[in-house]
């Protein structure tokens, strides 16, 4: 698995040819991928108030909800025209509650990346312990801003982190959306039927999507499970064609495209995660098996 910084892709146009991991920031290293490229976007961005990645400037730190909402609108801009004039963005976003105006959060034996040095206040007109929203409003503004905003998809996480909590439901679902460039795209709903109710006969894929979470003890932190990212990938391309992740984390999105026998590049910033995803994808085999086929 290749592995390549900035300054090499500006100096190398011809290695967009293979799958790749690009270092560096997302917001930087966008800006020179190629125009009108990749089949889909699949990603999901640090949610705002949830982790601390440890660097300056960190996508998911900002102090105000608008301005993690105008970071993401701008990345996805960017993307926008990254993207073929029928490709699709699948975006995974969590919600967040105020914190109370605390100014810290202390680690978790069982979820050490729970650790946080700061804490965002209360946004302006929200009261503490406010359900924010986040998804929406990042999703109302990339709508705004020109994208198609297809699909809202509930991810129902069965075996859901416990949550302490006595006065509201745990939290056992994240929002996948799917937004398009334009009004016309590819999406292959064949590729992707579930089992009916009826035994033997298969149906269009409904809007909840049941699949565990995947805890990933090198990373800290659960990762994109691979059963939610093959759907996706399935309805959005054709074999050898490229999906982008501009927050490539621990690498499932490229694991996934490598098995089903499809290209990517996938943008990285911090070197754990990017050791840890070569790793993972060089341990892949390529196919083209799907439960559902």
């Amino acid at each position: 698995m290749t592995v390549i910084e900035l300054p090499e892709v500006k100096e190398s146009k011809e290695v967009w040819n293979s799958s790749l991991i690009l270092k560096g920031d997302s917001r930087q290293v966008v800006k020179e991928l190629p125009n009108d490229f990749y089949s889909c976007c699949v990603t999901s961005p640090p949610y705002w108030g949830k982790r601390d990645y440890g660097y300056d400037t960190q996508i998911g730190a900002e102090f105000e909800i608008n301005d993690y909402i105008n970071h993401l609108v701008s990345i996805f801009r960017d993307i926008r025209k990254k993207l073929k004039e029928d490709g699709t963005l699948w975006l995974n976003l969590g919600d967040s509650y105020t914190s109370g105006n605390r100014t810290w959060r202390a680690e978790d034996k069982k979820n050490p990346a729970r650790g946080m040095t700061y804490r965002p206040p209360t946004p302006s007109g929200l009261k503490p312990k406010d359900l924010i929203g986040v998804p929406w409003k990042v999703a109302f503004a990339l709508q705004e801003d020109g994208w198609y905003l297809r699909s809202d998809i509930i991810w129902y996480k069965p075996n859901c982190q416990p949550e302490s909590v006595k006065d509201r439901p745990t939290q056992s679902h994240e929002y996948i959306f799917l937004f398009s460039k334009s009004e016309k795209y590819y999406y292959d709903s064949v590729s992707i039927k579930e089992p009916a109710i009826e035994k033997g006969k298969l149906r269009n894929k409904r809007t909840v999507w049941q699949v565990n979470t995947e805890p990933f003890p090198e990373a800290h932190f659960a990762t994109f499970p691979e059963e939610l990212v093959k759907p996706i990938i399935l309805a959005s391309t054709k074999p050898d064609q490229f999906v982008l992740d501009p927050f490539f984390g621990a690498g499932t999105v490229g694991v996934v495209s490598k098995r089903l026998n499809r290209k990517f590049h996938g943008i990285e910033l911090k070197n754990e995660y990017l050791e840890i995803a070569k790793k993972r994808i060089n341990n892949v085999r390529q196919t083209t098996a799907f439960p559902y086929s």
